[in-house]
């Protein structure tokens, strides 16, 4: 009975503890930064790969569908985007009119648009931090250290509460990660005392004892198949949500195939059963969603179901499809083709910073000792160590092998790359004074390195975008019927669900006289991206053109913007001067506006721009030389998004 009892109490895994005050600050600083809400724009796919479509169907609403959701060859699957971002959109649906009956509160702005559904997904990120702390509890490391490097750091401050399909793939890498943990550490557990028992048996003289030992060893836990149905379920999850899990899901699982291989008591023959086990468990998911989404792109109907039609053409695999469009060399450079070592060489400094050049040299080391043989140095092969460390290298290598390199594709990595080194920038009791010095700066430069980054990416980085889509939210709204015109250039494109507009594609019935109609588009949102600006005007001028001709024939007022950095001021009403029939004049200006695609160039001594388009100073001898603080006010005035207003001389 004692041994039973100490046996079951062995395999119990650890109780939780406290977090620590400074993790929970870090929590809310986490949140409070999504309230704000943060302005910057990172990349169009936080809005266009998932929010942008779900609210679209959620709201009937006019929104940009872009080439991914084509039906006739889509690429993205709308389940996961539709779990996620469902509830927030729903709840602002249904909550609204209440708010705004109640309270005189409009749900459905720009503000709330954007940061209901971040928030959601702000709470969602938890499961990161949860998954690590678990599995640091679990396997005895230190988690107060860990955790607040992990909640520091600008990737879960900014990335992971923004709906990309990457933050996702983040929690189902994270949450993969800590059931394969579990698993190895019961494992290990049950697999060690079985050993044992069957040792005991061995050695044990008399019938009874044998007996004992033997009902002592059929009580012992099933471990084998732990998890299998949820573990085959997220990676068909994660695949669906980008087939790029693929790379993800190797190490975990990998590491769950082969727990145990090699002792006395698991064999190949347990090998095999869990794979094919773990094949089995996901092919239900697998046709659920296939099925989601062949219904959602209109490749199965009811009709066919009814009628029975239904054949091959029915079906539509969007992660097949995905290889398929990538797999086309012409496909990757419409997206740009990057060198293959990007990846090491720029992404993980970018993502990582401190952590992982930390991890660079600890991957130095390792590599050394490997060479020369100190095999005892190294962690071993099945152990959380081990998971960890391939669960970093193995996806970072796979993610290398394509020419399409973005840093946001291995924003899962963080999670192994945190329990790995986290807790090496930390001071502990065997470092020596230098080594405890240099690790706190170390420390204080991952702070001020993050806060920076959590600065720039949040609140810069074409950080003008979202004031302007409120600002104009609000304009469409108090000029019902008007026709709007926005011209963007060197800019992302503005997320068109936050502007709410009427959907164009739903038919209505009139009430009295039954005839359906469908609403003309009165809001035209262009992005030319980089176009000279040359090509640009002669586009503004056919806009302009259309606008007038439709305002003397039916009467349809208008107004046209034109939204760009401030850096490109100069040639724009250089261009515009060439059109002596237009007028272009600033309209809005939002300041901070981080653009790459039109970096603001260091004013020379002798620009007398700086002093503002008005100024008569033309002559080179009436010009005022410019301080090196002018010039540096000067150039920083240009970080930011100047819009103008497109119309004819005699407007009035």
């Amino acid at each position: 009975m004692f041994l039973k009892t100490n046996l079951f109490k062995a395999i119990k895994f650890k109780n939780p503890v406290k977090l620590p005050l400074s993790y929970w600050i870090l929590v809310c600083i986490r949140f409070m930064l999504t309230l704000l809400p943060q302005s910057g724009y990172i990349h169009p796919d936080e809005f266009f790969q998932n929010v942008e479509v779900i609210a679209g169907d959620i709201f009937t609403i006019d929104v940009a569908r872009t080439w991914e959701f084509n039906p006739q060859f889509p690429i993205r699957n709308i389940f996961i985007p539709k779990i996620i971002l469902g509830p927030p959109l729903n709840f602002i649906r249904i909550i609204h009119p209440f708010m705004k009956y109640y309270f005189n509160i409009d749900l459905r702005t720009p503000y709330f648009l954007i940061t209901i559904p971040r928030l959601f997904i702000c709470l969602l990120s938890l499961i990161n931090d949860y998954c690590l702390y678990k599995i640091c509890v679990l396997y005895g490391q230190n988690f107060r250290n860990r955790l607040k490097l992990f909640a520091s750091s600008y990737v879960v401050l900014v990335y992971c509460c923004r709906s990309f399909s990457n933050t996702f793939e983040m929690m189902f890498f994270s949450v993969l990660l800590l059931l394969v943990a579990e698993c190895m550490h019961k494992s290990d557990k049950v697999i060690y005392h079985n050993e044992f028992l069957n040792e005991k048996y061995d050695q044990a003289t008399t019938p009874v004892e044998k007996v004992k030992i033997f009902k002592l060893m059929t009580h012992l836990p099933n471990h084998s198949l732990n998890f299998v149905v949820i573990l085959a379920s997220i990676v068909v999850l994660g695949i669906f949500n980008r087939p790029t899990f693929v790379g993800f899901a190797f190490p975990p699982i990998f590491f769950w195939l082969h727990r145990g291989l090699g002792s006395k008591v698991v064999g190949f023959k347990d090998f095999h059963y869990r794979i094919i086990t773990l094949i089995i468990s996901g092919i239900p998911i697998f046709l659920l969603l296939i099925l989601i989404d062949s219904s959602y792109y209109g490749y199965l109907t009811m009709a066919d179901i009814d009628m029975l039609k239904i054949s091959w053409d029915n079906w539509v695999v969007t992660p097949l499809n995905f290889l398929r469009y990538n797999s086309d060399m012409k496909n990757l450079n419409a997206h740009g083709l990057h060198p293959r070592w990007l990846h090491v060489a720029v992404n993980i400094p970018l993502l990582f910073n401190v952590l992982g050049f930390t991890a660079f040299i600890m991957l130095f080391i390792q590599t050394y000792r490997f060479a020369r043989g100190k095999y005892s140095k190294l962690p071993k092969i099945q152990s959380i160590t081990g998971l960890m460390l391939f669960s970093l290298i193995i996806p970072v290598a796979i993610l290398s092998l394509f020419p399409h390199q973005e840093a946001r594709f291995i924003l899962p990595v963080l999670t192994p790359l945190v329990y790995l080194y986290g807790n090496h920038l930390y001071p502990n009791d065997s470092d020596g004074p230098n080594f405890r010095r240099l690790k706190k700066m170390l420390l204080y430069l991952w702070y001020a390195i993050n806060v920076t980054l959590t600065i720039f990416f949040g609140f810069i980085h074409q950080g003008g975008l979202y004031p302007f889509t409120r600002s104009l939210h609000t304009e469409i709204k108090n000029n019902y019927g008007y026709h709007f015109h926005i011209i963007t250039t060197h800019s992302y494109s503005i997320p068109t669900y936050l502007l709410q507009l009427e959907s164009t594609t739903n038919i209505y019935k009139d009430k009295k006289t039954g005839h359906s109609y469908r609403l003309a588009p009165t809001t035209f949102i262009n992005k030319y991206g980089s176009m000279p600006m040359r090509e640009l005007f002669l586009t503004v001028n056919d806009v302009l053109s259309n606008a007038e001709m439709l305002l003397h024939k039916r009467k349809r007022k208008y107004r046209i913007y034109i939204a760009s950095p401030c850096s490109l001021e100069r040639k724009i009403r250089h261009e515009a001067n060439k059109y002596h029939y237009m007028l272009v004049t600033e309209e809005f200006m939002y300041y901070p506006h981080f653009c790459s695609e039109a970096f603001p160039e260091f004013p020379k001594e002798h620009d007398q721009f700086c002093l503002g388009h008005n100024s008569t100073q033309t002559n080179q001898s009436e010009a005022v030389d410019l301080t090196m603080l002018q010039r540096i006010s000067c150039f920083l005035r240009r970080f930011c998004l100047r819009v103008y207003r497109v119309s004819p001389t005699n407007y009035s």
